[in-house]
């Protein structure tokens, strides 16, 4: 659903209610300015990028990546 800044501000309590089963986006001047969603919805993409970056960190540890203690110890000992 897309809606301008100006009818959801007059709107406001039945766009929040419509995010909660489906994003609202917002333009501003013709243009997509923010997207409102429910808090669910931004807990699971939260979720999702805490996943991302943990997928990444134990691909960097794969590929050699010491991590902070352990490049920390190593320079301690030189």
């Amino acid at each position: 659903m897309h809606v301008t800044a100006t009818e959801l501000k007059n709107r406001l309590g039945q766009y929040l209610d419509t995010a909660e089963t489906d994003p609202v986006i917002v333009k501003k001047s013709g243009r997509v300015k923010s997207v409102l969603i429910s808090s669910s919805m931004y807990e699971k993409f939260l979720s999702y990028e805490d996943a991302y970056w943990a997928d990444k960190a134990k691909q960097a540890e794969n590929d050699g990546y010491l991590g902070t203690q352990a490049s920390a110890d190593l320079l301690k000992s030189n």
